[in-house]
């Protein structure tokens, strides 16, 4: 797979103290928590985590992205909802490595219509490209 290269329209700036049990903090003072692992992986579970992090942006830039295809297609996807479930494990090749679920509720589409509008807000979520060819990423219309 190619390197895909942008016109960058946006720089987002966050910096990470301490790793998994530290502090992340974007550079406008809009974002800052505390991370720490959690208890399932041994930590407190007292903060937030990268995975949690990456799901919450993940999921609102997939709606955004199914927004686009759905005004391009005039569907209608009031009440829609996108959750992301990010799993973190050990990878087949050493270290870790993630999957990803998207769960898509477009409660007044068919299953036929949302289904392809999912699939192609997948082409279009820069996430999503991000991604491709790296991690496991499920999609279901929920």
């Amino acid at each position: 797979m190619a390197i895909q290269y942008v016109d960058v329209l946006y720089t987002a700036v966050a910096t990470a103290e301490n790793g998994r049990d530290g502090r992340v903090a974007t550079d406008d003072g809009k974002l800052d928590v505390i991370v720490n692992p959690p208890i399932e992986l041994g930590g407190t579970g007292a903060g937030t985590n990268p995975e949690q992090l990456f799901a919450a942006g993940y999921s609102a830039c997939f709606q955004s992205a199914l927004a686009v295809v759905a005004r391009r297609a005039k569907a209608d996807i009031t009440g829609s909802r996108v959750t992301a479930k990010v799993g973190l494990g050990k990878a087949e090749s050493g270290g870790f490595g993630l999957t990803v679920e998207l769960d898509v509720a477009i409660p007044d589409l068919d299953r036929d219509t949302a289904a392809a509008l999912v699939e192609q807000a997948h082409e279009v979520c820069p996430y999503s490209n991000a991604t491709r060819g790296n991690i496991a990423v499920t999609l279901s219309v929920v």
